[in-house]
Protein backbone atom coordinates (compact mmCIF):
# COMPACT_ATOMS: atom_id res chain seq x y z
CA UNK A 1 0.00 0.00 0.00
CA UNK A 2 1.18 3.69 -0.91
CA UNK A 3 0.90 6.26 1.62
CA UNK A 4 -0.05 9.74 -0.47
CA UNK A 5 -0.49 12.70 1.68
CA UNK A 6 -3.70 14.66 1.06
CA UNK A 7 -2.46 18.97 -0.16
CA UNK A 8 -5.55 21.09 0.22
CA UNK A 9 -5.44 24.46 -1.68
CA UNK A 10 -7.22 27.72 -1.36
CA UNK A 11 -6.70 30.82 -2.37
CA UNK A 12 -6.93 34.51 -0.95
CA UNK A 13 -8.03 37.67 -2.74
CA UNK A 14 -6.79 41.04 -1.41
CA UNK A 15 -6.34 44.36 -2.54
CA UNK A 16 -4.52 46.89 -0.69
CA UNK A 17 -6.56 50.10 0.27
CA UNK A 18 -4.55 52.29 -1.58
CA UNK A 19 -1.58 52.69 -4.55
CA UNK A 20 1.11 53.48 -1.82
CA UNK A 21 3.00 50.00 -2.24
CA UNK A 22 3.51 51.06 -6.25
CA UNK A 23 5.40 54.23 -4.79
CA UNK A 24 8.62 52.41 -4.11
CA UNK A 25 8.23 50.77 -7.60
CA UNK A 26 10.32 52.36 -10.75
CA UNK A 27 8.41 53.74 -13.25
CA UNK A 28 8.41 52.36 -16.53
CA UNK A 29 7.21 55.41 -18.57
CA UNK A 30 8.04 55.55 -22.47
CA UNK A 31 8.70 58.83 -24.20
CA UNK A 32 6.20 57.85 -25.96
CA UNK A 33 3.36 57.80 -23.30
CA UNK A 34 5.64 61.29 -21.87
CA UNK A 35 4.98 62.95 -25.64
CA UNK A 36 1.15 61.78 -25.66
CA UNK A 37 0.16 63.15 -22.29
CA UNK A 38 1.90 66.45 -23.45
CA UNK A 39 -0.19 66.60 -26.52
CA UNK A 40 -3.17 65.80 -24.58
CA UNK A 41 -2.73 68.78 -22.05
CA UNK A 42 -0.69 71.09 -23.28
CA UNK A 43 -3.01 72.03 -26.46
CA UNK A 44 -1.19 69.09 -29.17
CA UNK A 45 2.05 70.98 -28.42
CA UNK A 46 5.07 68.45 -29.85
CA UNK A 47 8.35 67.65 -27.75
CA UNK A 48 10.85 65.53 -29.03
CA UNK A 49 12.65 62.75 -27.32
CA UNK A 50 16.15 64.78 -26.75
CA UNK A 51 14.39 67.39 -25.01
CA UNK A 52 12.62 64.53 -22.80
CA UNK A 53 16.43 63.16 -22.10
CA UNK A 54 17.45 66.99 -21.51
CA UNK A 55 15.03 67.49 -19.03
CA UNK A 56 15.84 64.49 -17.30
CA UNK A 57 18.52 64.68 -17.34
CA UNK A 58 18.81 68.28 -15.48
CA UNK A 59 16.77 66.49 -12.80
CA UNK A 60 19.15 63.71 -12.07
CA UNK A 61 17.50 60.74 -14.11
CA UNK A 62 20.00 58.25 -15.23
CA UNK A 63 19.62 57.68 -18.92
CA UNK A 64 21.35 54.96 -21.05
CA UNK A 65 24.16 56.05 -23.27
CA UNK A 66 22.50 57.63 -26.42
CA UNK A 67 22.87 55.69 -29.31
CA UNK A 68 22.25 58.57 -31.64
CA UNK A 69 25.59 60.40 -31.74
CA UNK A 70 26.19 63.17 -33.46
CA UNK A 71 28.74 62.91 -36.93
CA UNK A 72 30.65 65.75 -36.13
CA UNK A 73 32.56 66.96 -32.72
CA UNK A 74 30.94 70.11 -30.80
CA UNK A 75 28.15 69.94 -33.04
CA UNK A 76 25.26 72.19 -32.30
CA UNK A 77 22.71 70.80 -29.87
CA UNK A 78 19.28 72.19 -30.00
CA UNK A 79 18.10 73.15 -26.75
CA UNK A 80 14.88 73.11 -24.75
CA UNK A 81 12.31 75.97 -24.90
CA UNK A 82 11.23 76.85 -21.58
CA UNK A 83 7.69 76.27 -22.68
CA UNK A 84 8.12 73.00 -23.54
CA UNK A 85 10.63 72.38 -20.44
CA UNK A 86 7.73 73.20 -18.61
CA UNK A 87 5.44 70.88 -20.28
CA UNK A 88 7.99 68.01 -20.00
CA UNK A 89 8.61 68.51 -16.04
CA UNK A 90 4.58 68.41 -15.71
CA UNK A 91 4.84 65.19 -17.29
CA UNK A 92 7.48 63.93 -15.49
CA UNK A 93 5.68 64.82 -11.99
CA UNK A 94 2.32 63.40 -13.35
CA UNK A 95 4.38 60.19 -14.39
CA UNK A 96 6.23 60.37 -10.87
CA UNK A 97 9.43 60.78 -12.25
CA UNK A 98 10.22 63.73 -10.04
CA UNK A 99 8.84 65.48 -7.11
CA UNK A 100 5.98 68.06 -6.90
Amino acid sequence: MVYQESIEYFTVEYSPPNNSYMEKLPNNVTYREIQEWIAEHYDGIKVSTMYIAQVKQKHGIIERENYKKPKKEGGRVPRVTPEKQKAIEAALKHFMLIEN
